[in-house]
């Protein structure tokens, strides 16, 4: 085993195990608001972190709480509305992993009940959300975590020591950032025996404060393809993960402008986010970032990537790992490739409840990641190029 394998496999274990041994103590007491598929694989890393207790469930469907409870491994009390959770004082800290039109009025909510949170990605729908909840966490102390975990990856933080912070690649100008072939994102039809509401669904809450519309079972299971729950799918659901590390490795947070095309190319029926996007993003210090999804072409293999093209080398870097090939030649220094790592991030976000410190991915840098998305869509929507606002700033 190399040496780049085993420190990254002592930080993951290190960082695991810190936790074990603290919660076996002092466990941290958990409720979760939103249930569905990310939720409880949220909730399982929280297991694998340990040291915590699964208090309460809430959401909207009662076979969504059924099986958190399974995940949880033990009794949880299950309720509709979020505000019994909140208002429970033997809850130190709530998962929200509801759509993301919710994100903001929840967010808030926890804070004002004095819970930490976790809060998926996208952080918001809208760009001056992000403002209320950074207010909200500030005035009331909280400790969050927003959902783009690449920052809570060893092979992640390794690779920016390695080539970024070392500079070893050099001066950055270009980043290409590449999610193809994402099944999640189609226009899928939802399953069948769900043309009449399930008995158990209170519909009118998964819609939160949006006008009430009858049930519609696509809505339900493929709320990604509608404006109304999601920040266009292919950029709240996908570039928000990467332009998360390009603001991460880069120092950067904010783009001068940008300009998004695209259109909905495969299965209109129905549906108004975009299923073929590309778009260009201007940074300052001479940086430009490029991102491109499609769901026309479904082979996974080389679907995905972030591209860092700089004057010493290039580095490409997603889950799956990273690789290296530096310009010219330079001695000692060949391709280096590495394979992926555990997911701490749910860990890094228990420990930070403890330590009362900063998390990987805070308030803040959730905000920008998510507001790079906005500037996107809005140039989307409007197929013009949109130029940074001041008013976006915190």
């Amino acid at each position: 085993m190399n040496s780049t394998v085993t420190r990254r496999g002592f930080v993951g274990a290190t960082a695991a195990s810190a936790l074990r041994v603290q919660g076996a103590n002092d466990r941290i007491r958990l409720g979760i608001i939103g249930s569905g598929g990310r939720g409880r694989y949220l909730m399982s890393q929280a297991n694998k972190a340990g040291g915590i207790q699964w208090v309460a469930v809430c959401d909207a469907w009662d076979v969504q709480r059924d099986r958190a409870e399974k995940t949880a491994g033990a009794p949880m009390d299950k309720y509709e509305d979020y505000r019994r959770v909140l208002d429970r004082k033997d809850i130190d800290a709530v998962i929200i992993a509801t759509w993301d039109h919710a994100h903001c009025a929840l967010a808030v909510a926890a804070c004002q009940a004095g819970k930490d949170l976790f809060v998926e990605k996208p952080m918001t729908l809208h760009p001056m959300e992000g403002h209320k909840i950074v207010k909200a966490v500030r005035e009331h102390k909280r400790i969050m975590q927003v959902g783009t975990q690449q920052r809570s990856y060893p092979h992640f933080i390794e690779a920016k020591e390695k080539f970024i912070d070392s500079g070893l690649i050099g001066k950055v100008t270009m980043v290409r950032s590449i999610w193809n072939a994402n099944g999640a994102y189609r226009n899928q039809k939802p399953p069948e025996g769900y043309e009449t509401k399930p008995a158990g669904m209170n519909w009118e809450i998964c819609q939160a404060h949006l006008p009430k519309i009858p049930w519609h079972p696509k809505r339900y299971f493929n709320h990604y393809v509608y404006w109304d729950y999601s920040t266009n799918a292919q950029m709240g659901g996908l570039f928000v993960h990467m332009v998360d590390v390009i603001h991460w490795y880069l120092k950067v947070d904010r783009p001068l402008m940008a300009m998004c095309m695209g259109g909905i190319y495969l299965g209109k029926e129905d549906r108004d986010t975009a299923d073929n996007i590309n778009a260009i993003l201007e940074y300052p210090r001479d940086l430009l970032v490029t991102f491109e999804a499609n769901v026309t072409d479904m082979i996974r293999k080389q679907g995905e990537d972030i591209v860092f093209m700089g004057t010493g080398g290039r580095l490409s870097i997603f889950r799956w790992g990273y690789s290296f090939l530096p310009a010219g030649e330079k001695p000692g220094v060949g391709e280096q490739t590495s394979g992926p790592s555990p997911e701490l991030h749910v860990a890094n976000w228990l420990e930070c409840i403890r330590s009362r410190r900063k998390t990987n991915v805070d308030e803040e840098a959730g905000h920008y990641s998510a507001m790079a998305c906005h500037i996107c869509n809005i140039s989307y929507k409007e197929r013009r190029s949109v130029a940074w606002k001041k008013e976006w700033d915190l």
